[in-house]
């Protein structure tokens, strides 16, 4: 069995809000509110850029193309459990 801690939602708010240079405090992003759209607001851009910010600080890649990102991205929580189930470090 790991060592490792699970991931904390408000680490991942964060490294969002960090990465995206957002002007808001971590604790504002509702674990279950959208993160595009209607909720944050983010768009494919931001996408970008916050996946290769979970690359660097996780170890795991998010691909493109990968048929589960609406899903992995819908909100805070579901990232972060993605993330929890996923990430190398």
């Amino acid at each position: 069995m790991s060592a490792r801690s699970a991931t904390s939602a408000l680490d991942v708010a964060r490294l969002i809000i960090a990465s995206l240079n957002l002007d808001l405090a971590p604790e504002a992003i509702a674990p279950d509110a959208p993160l595009f759209g209607e909720g944050l607001g983010l768009d494919s851009i931001d996408a970008l850029e916050l996946a290769l910010a979970i690359s660097r600080e996780y170890g795991l890649e998010l691909r493109s193309d990968d048929a589960r990102n609406r899903q992995v991205f819908a909100s805070l929580q579901s990232l972060t459990d993605y993330i929890d189930e996923t990430r190398t470090k």
